[in-house]
């Protein structure tokens, strides 16, 4: 419900317009599946938004603002990354902080504080061999499919893709607008279509709902080797998914931090629970990642 009216306030001070909004989620929510994921219903509120104000991106503006912002801090954290002992690592770390570019939890984030959560990943911690068993996965993987997920926040993904093999990597937008999700046109600003291939996987869901995706998105999907998703919402939709699937989040919930055991705030690169590797099987618990052939390079 905060998540329908913070929506709607970005587009007008009409407070009618606001309590039609509402009353409107409020009928739908109770048709709702309510163990469906927290994207699945967010899809269906903010399909209600849309329609009652016939506003199709109520966060163009924020976005572009964010996509602005991290092209501002590009050039810095890219020399940060370069002169750091481990570069991969580095970048890894300035991806999963740039998730804190959230508009589905908060309605305004401050750009001193993105500054310091990005300063602050610097030396946050990782989960135990994490990081080498994501560059080995990499490494193995000829066909990788990387789910982008908010605008701005796809900036710092820019500078984890430098640092892999560009050849191997499509990146992935959403279909149409929702939230602050990262569309062909924030792909476009951020440099990214200048340096991977780039399509959108047909949805207005803020996640991953393979379900209501394209066709074509969901034949890559089921055909990469490889599987990147960025923040919480692919996280939520995916997390359950028997696919080689590396997770890069920052933990924003209560309910996550019991799914990946990590405190809200945490780094998480975690690899999908139900994907198995004839040198072992990951049990899925917090990255604590078993020895296998692949754990560095």
């Amino acid at each position: 419900m905060s998540q329908a009216l913070r929506a709607v306030q970005f587009i007008t001070d009409d407070k009618i317009i606001h309590e039609k909004v509402v009353r409107e989620v409020l009928r739908t929510a109770c048709e709702m599946d309510l163990s469906s994921t927290p994207p699945a219903m967010g899809q269906i509120v903010h399909q209600v938004i849309r329609q009652y104000t016939g506003n199709e991106d109520p966060y163009r503006e924020v976005k572009k603002h964010s996509n602005q912002l991290g092209l501002k801090m590009y050039p810095e954290l890219k020399e940060k990354i370069e002169q750091s002992d481990d570069s991969f690592e580095m970048a890894v770390r300035v991806a999963i902080a740039g998730n804190i570019i959230d508009f589905a939890k908060i309605n305004e984030l401050d750009d001193g504080k993105i500054y310091q959560v990005i300063e602050d990943s610097f030396t946050a911690p990782l989960p135990e061999g994490s990081v080498s068993e994501f560059r080995g996965a990499i490494a193995d993987a000829n066909d990788i499919l990387f789910l982008g997920d908010n605008a701005g926040e796809i900036v710092f993904d820019r500078l984890l893709l430098e640092q892999m093999p560009k050849e191997k990597i499509t990146f992935v937008v959403r279909g149409s607008p929702v939230i602050n999700d990262a569309t062909m046109e924030d792909a476009e600003d951020a440099g990214i279509t200048e340096l991977v291939e780039v399509i959108d996987n047909g949805s207005d869901a803020p996640g991953t709902i393979l379900e209501s995706c394209s066709e074509d998105f969901v034949h890559r999907f089921k055909t990469a080797d490889l599987i990147v998703a960025k923040g919480q919402g692919n996280f939520e939709t995916l997390s359950d998914t028997d696919k080689n699937i590396f997770f890069l989040l920052k933990v924003k919930c209560p309910v996550v931090t019991q799914d990946v055991g990590l405190e809200v705030g945490s780094l998480v690169l975690q690899r999908s629970r139900e994907w198995t590797v004839e040198s072992g099987v990951l049990n899925g618990e917090s990255m604590t990642v078993q020895e296998n052939d692949n754990a560095d390079i």
